[in-house]
This record gives C-alpha cells, sequence and structure tokens, in this order.
C-alpha cells in the first residue's frame, strides 16, 4: 500500500479548495485499507492508555465538513480501540438556549477534554463562522451588544470572531492541549451519491433531511467560507489537515495515520514511574498478597 506523509494533508499555506483533489489512491483494495486502518487504530488505543497514565496533554481532535462527509463513521470506525474512560465525543447541533445565553465558545470551552483524554468534536467551534456566515440571520439569537441586525454583521465582525477562535487555541494549547483539525474534503458528486443512498436504502432513511438539499444549493458559499476559516485559523499549535474524504475507508486511514505518526513524535508521553519506596517493596507486596 502506498505510504502517506501527514505533511501533504496539513495547510502549511493559503489553499483553494477547488485545486485539492477529494479522492486519494492508497493503491490498494478496501479489505487491505481497512486492515491496515486496524494496526494503527490498535497502537492509537495503547498510545492512549499512556497518554491517560501520564495525565499532562489533552488531545482535542476537530471534524468539519459538509453533510454525509463521513464524519460519525469516521468517529466510529478510527477509535473503535479507545478505552471508553479515555475519550469523550461531542455532537454540536443549534445551540440551546442555555447556550446562547452566553458567548459562543462557552459551549466548547465545557467540553474540552480533561488532561489525560482524548476529546472528539464532531463540528465543532468553527461553525460559527461557517454556517453562521452563509446564514448571518442565526447570529441575531446570539443577543449580541451593537448587533441590531445583519446589517451590523460586516467584515470587521468576522475579523474580531477569528482572532477570538485563534486566541482560544492558543491558549488551550499553551495549557497542554494537542489539537488536530479534520475537514474531510467531499466532492459535490459524491455528497449527491451519498443523499441518493439515504432516499433509497430504507435504513438509511432516518439520516435524510429535506434540510440538506436547502444547503446543498449554498454549496459554492460553504466552500468559500470553510477555505477562508482554514487559512485564517493553521497555525503550527492547532493545523488543518484536508483529507480527502470521497474514499471512507481511506480518509479514516489518512486520518488515523496522522494521529498516531503525530503524537508518537512527544517522547515526553510515558506511563510515570512508581516512587523509590514502592519500588524497593515490591517483592514484599507480592509476598503479602501470595500468604493471605
Amino acid at each position: 500500500m502506498k505510504k502517506i506523509n501527514h505533511e501533504d494533508f496539513k495547510v502549511s499555506k493559503a489553499i483553494e479548495l477547488s485545486k485539492i483533489p477529494t479522492t486519494f489512491d492508497l493503491d490498494e483494495k478496501e479489505n487491505k485499507i481497512e486492515n491496515e486502518l486496524e494496526e494503527v487504530r490498535e497502537k492509537l488505543g495503547k498510545l492512549q492508555d499512556t497518554l491517560y497514565a501520564h495525565g499532562k496533554y489533552a488531545v482535542l481532535v476537530c471534524l468539519q465538513g459538509m453533510d454525509t462527509a463521513g464524519k460519525d463513521s469516521l468517529i466510529r470506525e478510527v477509535f473503535k480501540d479507545f478505552n471508553t474512560r479515555g475519550i469523550i465525543v461531542h455532537s454540536f447541533k443549534v445551540p440551546t438556549p442555555l447556550e446562547l445565553g452566553h458567548d459562543y465558545l462557552w459551549r466548547h470551552y465545557i467540553a474540552l477534554p480533561q488532561r489525560g483524554k482524548f476529546g472528539v468534536f464532531n463540528r465543532t467551534h468553527y461553525e460559527n463562522v461557517l454556517v453562521t456566515r452563509v446564514h448571518p440571520e442565526y447570529i441575531m439569537g446570539e443577543n449580541i451588544p451593537h448587533i441590531n441586525s445583519t446589517e451590523d454583521i460586516n467584515d470587521a465582525f468576522w475579523d474580531q470572531r477569528f482572532e477570538q477562535i485563534r486566541n482560544f487555541e492558543k491558549h488551550i494549547s499553551e495549557n497542554g492541549t494537542l489539537i488536530y483539525k479534520f475537514y474531510l474534503h467531499l466532492s459535490k458528486e459524491e455528497q449527491k451519491n451519498r443523499l441518493l443512498r439515504r432516499l433509497e436504502k430504507k435504513e438509511k432513511n432516518w439520516k435524510f433531511s429535506a434540510g440538506d438539499l436547502k444547503e446543498r444549493k449554498l454549496w459554492d458559499q460553504y466552500q468559500l467560507c470553510y477555505q477562508d476559516a482554514i487559512n485564517r485559523t493553521s497555525l503550527s499549535h492547532a493545523p488543518w489537515y484536508v483529507i480527502p474524504a470521497d474514499n471512507k475507508p481511506a480518509a479514516r486511514y489518512i486520518v488515523a495515520k496522522t494521529l498516531y505518526d503525530t503524537l508518537k513524535e512527544y517522547d515526553d508521553i510515558q506511563e510515570p514511574e512508581l516512587d523509590t519506596k514502592t519500588k524497593a517493596n515490591l517483592d514484599l507486596y507480592k509476598q503479602e498478597l501470595e500468604n493471605e
């Protein structure tokens, strides 16, 4: 199978999404890709155990993408071998009245993983510069001072919001959270195929919403908003990775391999050693138990 380099998917300079492929040929059959994924996610699971024991870093995995990009199934397949005590998944929906009573980052801040754990945001704080940018009328529900109509939501407003997001990520990064942001780059044609499957297969009907078709009509606007968000916020401490998502097994493997290859570079993540007194008396403790 073709070897991958996570740097090839990392955004380190300005990009144009329209020029980035939505497919990546791993030069292997699907079942072989799935076998490789199994091996990587097993290693990730062991690494997560060590991270938990070490207790000094948290890992935040942010997933964004258009409807049907494969976020839910990716979470299921990539993190299948994790100990459930070490990972928490949050799927952010339309803000509740309680959440709207706070600033827009509040609900994301309180959902952050504690040190030693992985947190996965299925849709993220970036919805606040994506869906609200395509639908600025949603901002009115936030009841922000000096925003009295959508006419007040100008370029300066978005500049400020991007700065707030960058500051948020800088703050949590400086306090021990390792941030990974993955954009699942889906083609419009593949989205059409996946929506059709939801309509054609009875067991998938529940996934379909008429709203998906309304949002699909705004595809080009969303692409420009994603592109701008990625370009403005892909930084060394919080990089974006653009993952070709037309092939689900390939996308899952690339995400898992990226996480594992980059996390294992943190050679300070080690299981803590026993204190000198406990280590010196291990045989004594063992003998005590055996003589019960």
